[in-house]
């Protein structure tokens, strides 16, 4: 017997053995100390983050009001106003990323994943999604402003959309493919054995099993580009007035962050800090979504 095994299985006085946990053994010591230091660690690298989330709380939570939901953005000199617009803008063009990320991507999953996993083309994407994944945002907009701005002659919420979706589809490929692969191979051999046919039992075996995995990674991936604003400034620009057709320029939070925080009037900066606190929510309320559907997965 080996020493750990046998200090694990020292005798009391009773006889029993003492599974009691030995602060004078090596190994204890050094999970403990290990932990400790993890915990520093983590409490360092915590610092950043409950600093920004403190400002922003203080300097734009000051500022919070129905106002900033239903008023427009102000010009340079006035008071008051508000970034509706923008959050609508910025709705609008998560919602087309969507629209467009999420089909393509469980289409190129399932391929991935179910239909040709081993075949060069599968390979192929997957090594392309792999890279995109860390992709410069502002190519994304470039690549959409030459395809798309160009030929429609005007920045529009649709481009805006399109760029977002470039830069959310790998997210969701990547995450689908693993949902998929994590469905226990014997429901699928059970449902072909039944007589279904593959495309019966992708629909109704892998989909509805993996799907909380596949939300999971939706929301990772609207959470990602819901703060962008690189490509935005190549595709959607900016718009003081509220969204009236797909076809137009549109207000963003992200850029209108950026515009106002350069400006030297008090009140544009104290919106661009509320409409950061705004924006940091929403990413949150995304990241907390994908935590919750993440629990029941398989």
């Amino acid at each position: 017997m080996n020493e750990p095994a046998a200090t694990a299985l020292r005798p009391g006085s009773n006889g029993i053995p003492d599974l009691r946990r030995s602060w004078t053994e090596r190994r204890a010591l050094r999970s403990a100390l290990m932990t400790a230091g993890l915990w520093i660690f983590s409490a360092i690298a915590s610092v950043p983050l409950f600093s920004v989330l403190y400002m922003l709380i203080v300097q734009g939570g000051s500022r919070l009001s129905l106002d900033l939901f239903t008023e427009l953005p102000p010009a340079g000199f006035e008071l008051g106003g508000g970034f509706g617009n923008a959050i609508v803008g910025t709705l609008v063009m998560v919602a087309i990323a969507a629209l467009i990320s999420v089909p393509m991507g469980i289409l190129a999953a399932t391929f991935l994943a179910e239909l040709s996993p081993d075949s060069r083309l599968a390979t192929t994407t997957r090594f392309v999604a792999k890279v995109l994944t860390g992709f410069p945002s502002i190519l994304a907009g470039v690549f959409v402003y030459a395809i798309i701005v160009l030929v429609m002659g005007s920045y529009s919420v649709l481009a805006g959309g399109i760029s977002l979706a470039v830069l959310m589809l790998p997210t969701v490929i990547l995450t689908a493919e693993e949902a998929m692969k994590m469905v226990p191979r014997r429901m699928k051999d059970a449902a072909l054995g039944i007589g279904c046919t593959r495309t019966q039992m992708i629909w109704k075996i892998v989909l509805p099993t993996g799907m909380p995995g596949i939300l999971t990674g939706v929301m990772l991936g609207v959470a990602r580009v819901a703060g962008e604003s690189a490509p935005l400034l190549f595709t959607a620009l900016f718009s003081n007035y509220w969204l009236r057709s797909l076809r137009e320029p549109t207000a963003s939070l992200s850029i209108l962050i950026y515009n106002f925080s350069s400006m030297p009037f008090d009140n544009q900066i104290e919106l661009a800090w509320a409409a950061s606190l705004i924006l940091v929510l929403m990413v949150f309320v995304f990241n907390v979504l994908s935590r919750v559907v993440g629990r029941s997965r398989i």
